[in-house]
């Protein structure tokens, strides 16, 4: 079994060079990325010119400006980062199949059994330098046995520890530490602190076994620290990796946490860290290659037929269902025809998928001759199965399926196919006392049939509209005779009152005529209105029509 190897990569530059990138190189000078942070504009990324200047990642923009004036700033993207770092993984993939974003300007690559493909770890980093500044990116690696150490040395192979330290905290720790000074091997009495070194073509490599030797010399915070507890052990005068490695774990673990232990064991190997790559997107897709080329819809529909049970088979051992397919019909010519149809429920049926793609097939302009057709699930859903426990369960499920009516869902799917299935609506319920906001109207394809449809506390009108004037005495009284769209109307029997306050947290301009007073009126010509007086708020008050019952 080949030893276990990790690549880290990391792209320091990623925000900027991102931009870079997408002006085709038109940025010129000094540019940074910033975004909001704690009500403070601050640096998230910078080119190397930028760096050249002296600036920072974490700098204020103020004081970065003040350094640079020809500073270049751009409003962080930071979905469309992600997305690149996406596309930087799939890249990846061609020198592992086991490859982990880390967010936010991070890979993680399992080697194991890879690199000699690529002609050893050496030569692979050299591709892959060679490949990052063909995209215009920065990058530094590290492979180690871990995914600890690999990081450690991608980010700070070549440095050494910091010091933080000021005089007073010197004089404290010489006095307290005077009795073990042979044992210090980072400092000594009276000599100038430790600096950051770049000493330029660093070990990013550490050989198999030797990661004790490869992260000694590197600062703590390549063990992937809080900032918080780095500076407390800095304090304390451990700075180096190796400084830890020699110190008790209980007292570390109860001053600093067990995340301190835990990450020092991740970076030697003794706790597992595995690298857990993204899952590909199920991908579903059928071809078929003419010997010869076809153009009648009889031959087509043969091919289809051929290709669409395959397809189902696919989707249903995923359980998957498909909502939009899409059929590509390449000519002989080289030019192809494309269709699409949506389907009102997710389905591997392919009785009901035939019908769908029968009724677009004679939009296909077949030319000299089609000699290849594609069928692709572009928009899949799960389709959710039940696990049967008991023969009156299963007897109930089957007599469900077999009673099971899919002919609204096929017609949705039919209308959706010559008008498209976003103009088919159906109403739900909606949590509101106002009459025309007790529903909602909702997306056929993509909404479930309200099942318990609420019960309006008095008989609603069949059609109603927007409240129309009425000419009638204007009492609460309900009038004897009326007068709307222009005809006289004489009652003959009245219902009511039904009392309706306006929602008084909205300002509804329909509703400006206040409290409603609805009757369900009966005229002797037959009609069925429904009436209601207005009270009176913005507007005057007065009666109106909004309504007629069947």
């Amino acid at each position: 079994m080949p030893k276990r190897r990790i690549l880290s990569l990391w792209f320091p530059r990623l925000g900027a060079e991102r931009l870079i990138r997408a002006a085709r190189g038109l940025h010129v000078g000094p540019l940074a990325v910033v975004a909001e942070q704690s009500n403070m504009q601050v640096i998230t990324s910078l080119n190397a010119e930028a760096q050249a200047a002296g600036l920072q990642v974490g700098q204020p923009v103020r004081d970065a400006h003040a350094m640079c004036a020809s500073l270049i700033t751009r409003h962080r993207n930071a979905p469309a980062e992600a997305a690149f770092l996406t596309a930087l993984r799939r890249w990846a993939g061609k020198f592992s199949p086991w490859v982990a974003e880390e967010a936010p300007d991070g890979l993680i690559v399992d080697l194991s059994g890879c690199a000699h493909l690529f002609g050893g770890e050496e030569a692979l980093l050299r591709v892959l330098e060679v490949d990052c500044s063909d995209m215009g990116l920065s990058v530094q690696m590290g492979i180690a046995d871990t995914l600890g150490a690999a990081w450690a040395l991608a980010r700070y192979a070549g440095q050494e520890a910091i010091s933080d330290r000021n005089g007073d905290a010197i004089s404290q720790e010489a006095r307290a530490t005077r009795a073990r000074a042979s044992k210090r091997r980072h400092w000594t009495k009276g000599g100038a602190a430790p600096q950051v070194v770049a000493l330029g073509g660093g070990a990013r490599i550490a050989a198999p076994g030797q990661s004790y030797g490869a992260l000694s010399p590197l600062p703590i915070a390549a063990l992937r620290l809080e900032d918080q507890v780095v500076a407390q052990l800095n304090r304390l005068g451990l700075r180096r990796i190796g400084d830890l490695l020699g110190q008790p774990r209980a007292s570390l673990a109860r001053r600093f946490g067990r995340g301190l232990v835990l990450r020092l064991d991740q970076a030697m190997g003794s706790a597992p860290e595995p690298v857990s790559p993204a899952r590909p997107p199920h991908h579903f897709a059928v071809r078929m290659t003419l010997p010869n080329p076809i153009g009648l819809v009889e031959d087509v529909m043969a091919a289809i037929d051929r290709v669409l049970p395959t397809l189902c088979a696919k989707l249903e051992e995923k359980g998957r269902g498909v909502r939009t397919l899409r059929l590509e019909a390449h000519r002989a010519d080289q030019a192809a025809e494309v269709i699409e149809v949506g389907l009102a429920r997710p389905t591997h049926d392919k009785h009901r998928i035939r019908p769908l793609l029968e009724m677009k097939i004679d939009k296909i302009d077949a030319g000299y001759g089609i000699d290849m057709l594609r069928l692709e699930a572009v928009q899949t859903e799960p389709i959710h199965a039940r696990t049967i426990a008991g023969h009156a369960e299963a007897r109930r499920v089957a007599r469900n399926r077999l009673e099971g009516n899919t002919a609204v869902e096929d017609l949705m799917a039919k209308l959706g196919a010559r008008v498209g299935l976003e103009v088919i609506t159906r109403r739900h319920p909606a949590a509101s006392h106002i009459p025309e906001k007790t529903a909602q109207v909702l997306a056929a394809a993509w909404s479930e049939p309200a099942r318990d449809w609420p019960a309006p506390p008095r008989p609603r009108p069949l059609q109603m509209w927007q409240p129309e004037p009425v000419m009638a005495p204007e009492t609460p009284d309900v009038p004897s005779a009326f007068r709307w769209r222009g005809r006289d109307w004489q009652l003959a029997q009245a219902t009511g009152p039904e009392r309706i306050a306006p929602e008084w947290w909205l300002d509804d301009p329909n509703w400006r005529s206040g409290v409603r007073d609805y009757w369900v009126v009966v005229t002797e010509q037959g009609e069925r209105l429904w009436l209601f007086y207005g009270h009176g708020g913005t507007m005057s008050a007065g009666w109106f029509c909004q309504g007629q019952f069947g």
